[in-house]
């Protein structure tokens, strides 16, 4: 493979980020779409910058290509994300266990996600596949909550 690195994000990663998430294969929200959700480069960034928002990403030949974000509050995956060229590699799988780790070293014993309730959705089965649990709860857009005991 090319050269794969993998780092903290910074705050100046946010507008990346964003374009990123657009160019996603599945579960893709655009620029505008985020920001009415309340996402956006300045709230993504001072997320980063106040460590509300901690996270990682990997670049391959200097191009970001995925991320995976945590809520450092709660414990939630908040989302992870990758261009359709990176999938398969990997990549997705070691971006989301160094969140996990960065979180447990936080003292979380329970993370969780939503996740596509769908198994035709790849998530369903990434997720359920690394040992994560269905809870039984559903989110306000009936993907199912899973959760990782990482005591």
């Amino acid at each position: 493979m090319a050269d794969l690195k993998y780092r903290p994000a910074i705050p100046a990663d946010a507008g990346d980020c964003i374009v990123l998430r657009g160019q996603t294969r599945e579960n893709a929200f655009s620029a505008a779409e985020l920001a009415a959700l309340g996402i956006t480069e300045a709230s993504w960034s001072a997320g980063i910058r106040d460590g509300a928002l901690p996270g990682y990403v990997a670049c391959i030949d200097g191009e970001m290509v995925g991320y995976c974000f945590g809520d450092g509050e709660s414990g939630e995956i908040a989302v992870l994300a990758l261009l359709p060229h990176a999938e398969g590699k990997g990549i997705g799988k070691t971006l989301l266990d160094m969140m996990v780790a960065h979180l447990r070293q936080q003292g979380f014993e329970r993370l969780f996600l939503a996740c596509a309730s769908d198994p035709k959705v790849r998530s369903y089965g990434f997720y359920r596949h690394l040992g994560w649990r269905a809870t039984g709860e559903r989110d306000e857009a009936g993907d199912d909550i899973l959760e990782l005991l990482v005591v």
